[in-house]
């Protein structure tokens, strides 16, 4: 068995046809043929039905499938890892990143990036979102994981990536009358005192004028005590039963302060907040391509 079998087999098996993969290999019918046979005999089994039209997998050759996919990839996956060794990725990726998201999977994505490329020196900065998109514009971060304040989609100078939609929590203190509800919407908010999370830190951008606009959806304006983009200061001030907040998934409720604070789901449609990366177009740092390539997608 060899890697060009594996491969001859995987191209086969996804095309249904010994003829489109001969071409699509540049190599004729009769040598595939022969390859896959050969393949099959080191395996011991058949691993295509050829009377069947198209050409159908066996069971085995279901099996195989599967397999011959995770070797080739990992195959891959060392070959690049050898000429980014080769060529030594290394250097430094400045990272922003907005308040609060250190609770999220960034710190396990960061982990992950520096065991694969222990060379690149990955420098973090926590701001609020309005720095975090003025840094990334002039220079200052190669990238940066922000929920949009500033509506970065129109910035032809940004590309952008959604990491993940985080589910909303409204955030009250534990004797609050709401506080035993398995979920909430905000129409159940309507007489509540609100302690606005903002995203930015002058308190009127794009990023709350989404969230206000829910609030109208649900057939009122919200009456607010506090805009603010410390996510801390608002837990304590929630503890403090000073009023309620709505707030993002991966908030902690074991931060400083926040003992006397219950987390209930928000639901309804758009009651999310969307993380989003966003690096310059014109980048060409190769570890922050290859930080982006690990990145799931939201």
């Amino acid at each position: 068995m060899n890697l060009n079998q594996l491969r001859y087999f995987v191209s086969v098996a996804e095309s249904q046809s010994f003829t489109k993969a001969a071409i699509n290999h540049y190599i004729s019918q009769t040598a595939i043929t022969q390859q896959i046979h050969a393949l099959e005999e080191s395996i011991g089994a058949k691993l295509f039905d050829r009377n069947s039209r198209p050409v159908s997998l066996t069971p085995a050759g279901k099996v195989f499938l599967k397999e011959a996919r995770e070797i080739l990839g990992r195959v891959e996956g060392a070959l690049q890892k050898t000429r980014d060794a080769s060529t030594g990725l290394e250097g430094e990726m400045r990272l922003g990143y907005t308040k609060g998201y250190e609770h999220s999977d960034l710190p396990k994505y960061l982990r992950s990036f520096h065991q694969e490329y222990p060379n690149v020196l990955i420098s973090c900065y926590r701001l609020d979102t309005d720095q975090l998109a003025t840094g990334l514009l002039a220079g200052e971060y190669d990238v940066i994981f922000t929920w949009d304040s500033t509506n970065l989609r129109k910035e032809d100078k940004i590309q952008l990536k959604v990491v993940e939609h985080v589910p909303l929590r409204v955030a009250l203190y534990a004797n609050h009358p709401l506080a035993r509800k398995k979920e909430l919407t905000r129409k159940d908010l309507k007489q509540e005192s609100i302690l606005f999370m903002s995203p930015s830190g002058t308190g009127d951008s794009f990023g709350d004028a989404y969230y206000i606009r829910l609030y109208q959806e649900a057939g009122y304006h919200p009456n607010i005590l506090l805009r603010s983009n410390d996510m801390e200061s608002i837990l304590m001030m929630v503890a403090a039963e000073e009023g309620i907040s709505i707030v993002p998934e991966y908030t902690h409720p074991w931060d400083v302060g926040t003992e006397n604070v219950v987390f209930v789901p928000l639901s309804g449609e758009g009651e999310t907040e969307e993380i989003l990366i966003a690096w310059r177009k014109n980048d060409e740092n190769p570890a922050l391509k290859r930080f982006i390539q690990t990145l799931p997608e939201g």
